[in-house]
C-alpha cells in the first residue's frame, strides 16, 4: 500500500482551504512515486494548510487518476481491448474497462503503459499479433483453463507489484514475456519463470515481438524438430513472424539448406536477401515445392519441415521429406481433413509427425522452454539494423486504438515479420 496526502474536493475547511486526506491506496495503481529533490519538498503545516510545493501537484494527479480507476466494489480498473458480444470479426474490437488482474503467489504484475506521469514523456510498451488471436476472436481457440480471456500471449512492459513468492525479479524491471492470455492490456499478471529481461538495446515493439514467434519457433525446431548440423529443412509460411524466427534459427544451429515456402515473388526476395536468411524459396501457389526440396538437396529431401498450413500442404510434405524426416505441425491454416492420402511414405521413410501449440503447454515446460531460449537465443538478437546473427522483422507497429486494422492486415496476410502494437 502507499499514503498519499491530498487536497479534499469537497466541504472547506474553516480556514477557507479544502481539507487534508489521507489516501491509503494499492501500490499498483501507479509505476512509482515521483523523485524528489531538496527544492522540491512538501511542506505542511496542519493550522495553515499546504504551502506550495511542485511533487504535490504529481502525486495529487496520481490519487485522481487512482480513485478514477476504482469502481464501486473497490477493485481498481484498467483499459484492455475487449471483443463486444464476445466473439467476431476484427470490427467487433474496441477499447472498454475491465477489473485490474492481481499476482498470486508466484506472479508479477506487469504494466503495458505510463500514465501516472501525464507531464513526462511515456515509455509505451507493446504486444505482439498473433494468428491464435484471431482464431481466439471468431471464436474458434478458447484460452486453456484457468488464463485470461483477454486476447494476447506476448508482451513487453515493467514489472509494477510482485507476488509473495516472487525471488529475482524487482518493481521497475523491464521484462518481456509469455502469457496464456491477457496481453491485449494496461496490466497483465505473469508467472514468474515465464519471464526474460528485455535487453537494452531492444525496443518495447522489438522486445514484444520475441516470446510467442522465438519461442514457437525454437520449440518446433530444437526441441521437436532435433535439428542437427547440416540438416535440409523446409518452412511453411516463411514470411511470418514465426517463420522467419525459424529460419534465422535453422541457420544459427548450422542447417545446410533452408527452403521457405511463401506466396509472392516480393516476399521471396526478402526472405532470400535478408542476414541469415532462407537459402532457397518456393513459391507455393506457382511452383511445386516437394520437387523444388528434393532438386535442391539433390534427392534426399527435408530432414525438419515445419508446418503451419496442413491440409494443402500434407501429401507434398510427405513428398518432400527425407528419411527420417521430422515434421512439426504448428496451424491448420488450409484446413483440418485431408480426404485421401497415402500413408505408406510415413511407414517406408520412417516418418515424424508431430503437432504442438505452445499456449496449452504446462507451466513447467514453457519454464524450461524460456530458459533455453534466454541462454540460447536471446543473447544474439537484435533489431532489423543490429549486427545479431538473429534479427527482429517488424511488419508494422500500430497504436492500440488501431487493433481492428492491425487485425485485417494479418488476415489479409500482407505482413512480412511481426505486426506489434503499442500500448497507449
Amino acid at each position: 500500500m502507499v499514503v498519499v496526502l491530498g487536497r479534499g474536493r469537497g466541504r472547506r475547511s474553516s480556514k477557507g482551504k479544502n481539507p487534508i486526506l489521507l489516501f491509503l491506496l494499492p501500490s499498483s495503481c501507479w509505476p512509482a512515486a515521483p523523485s524528489l529533490h531538496e527544492s522540491d519538498h512538501l511542506q505542511c503545516d496542519l493550522g495553515k494548510g499546504f504551502q506550495h510545493a511542485s511533487a504535490f501537484n504529481q502525486l495529487e494527479g496520481m490519487v485522481e487518476q487512482a480513485l478514477q480507476r476504482t469502481t464501486q466494489a473497490g477493485h481498481i480498473t484498467m483499459r484492455a481491448i475487449l471483443i463486444r458480444d464476445e466473439y467476431g470479426p476484427a470490427e467487433n474490437l474496441y477499447i472498454g474497462e475491465v477489473e485490474q488482474p492481481a499476482p498470486r503467489a508466484e506472479q508479477v504484475l506487469v504494466k503495458m503503459i505510463d500514465e501516472a506521469f501525464p507531464s513526462l514523456q511515456s515509455q509505451v510498451k507493446a504486444f505482439g499479433l498473433n494468428r491464435m488471436d484471431i482464431s481466439q476472436r471468431e471464436g474458434k481457440y478458447p484460452p486453456p483453463p484457468g488464463a485470461s480471456k483477454i486476447l494476447g500471449v506476448e508482451f513487453s512492459g515493467i514489472v509494477t507489484e510482485l507476488g509473495s513468492d516472487v525471488v529475482g525479479w524487482k518493481i521497475g524491471d523491464e521484462v518481456l514475456g509469455l502469457v496464456g492470455g491477457g496481453a491485449y492490456a494496461e496490466y497483465v499478471v505473469a508467472p514468474q519463470k515465464n519471464l526474460m529481461k528485455k535487453p537494452a538495446h531492444l525496443t518495447w515493439a522489438e522486445a514484444a515481438s520475441i516470446p510467442e514467434n522465438f519461442l514457437t519457433a525454437f520449440q518446433a525446431l530444437v526441441l521437436i524438430g532435433e535439428i542437427c548440423a547440416n540438416d535440409h529443412v523446409l518452412v511453411h509460411a516463411g514470411a511470418s513472424g514465426v517463420g522467419i524466427a525459424v529460419i534465422q534459427l535453422a541457420r544459427l544451429y548450422r542447417a545446410q539448406t533452408v527452403i521457405a515456402t511463401t506466396s509472392t515473388e516480393e516476399k521471396i526476395r526478402r526472405l532470400l536477401s535478408i542476414p541469415n536468411g532462407a537459402t532457397h524459396a518456393a513459391n507455393y501457389k506457382v511452383e511445386d515445392f516437394s520437387a523444388v526440396v528434393k532438386h535442391i538437396t539433390k534427392g534426399h529431401g527435408a530432414d525438419v519441415v515445419i508446418d503451419f498450413v496442413a491440409q494443402s500442404h500434407f501429401i507434398k510434405n510427405l513428398d518432400a521429406m527425407a528419411m527420417d524426416g521430422r515434421m512439426t505441425m504448428l496451424a491448420l491454416l488450409s484446413g483440418a481433413t485431408v480426404h485421401s492420402v497415402d500413408l505408406s511414405p510415413i511407414l517406408f521413410k520412417r516418418l515424424r509427425i508431430q503437432g504442438s501449440t505452445l499456449r496449452s503447454r504446462s507451466p513447467a515446460y514453457q519454464a524450461e522452454l524460456i530458459s533455453r531460449l534466454d541462454k540460447e537465443v536471446l543473447p544474439v538478437i537484435t533489431g532489423e539494423n543490429g549486427d545479431g546473427s538473429v534479427r527482429i522483422y517488424i511488419h508494422k507497429v500500430y497504436g492500440w486504438n488501431e487493433i481492428i486494422e492491425a487485425h485485417k492486415e494479418m488476415e489479409a496476410n500482407k505482413n512480412f515479420g511481426k505486426i506489434v502494437v503499442e500500448v497507449a
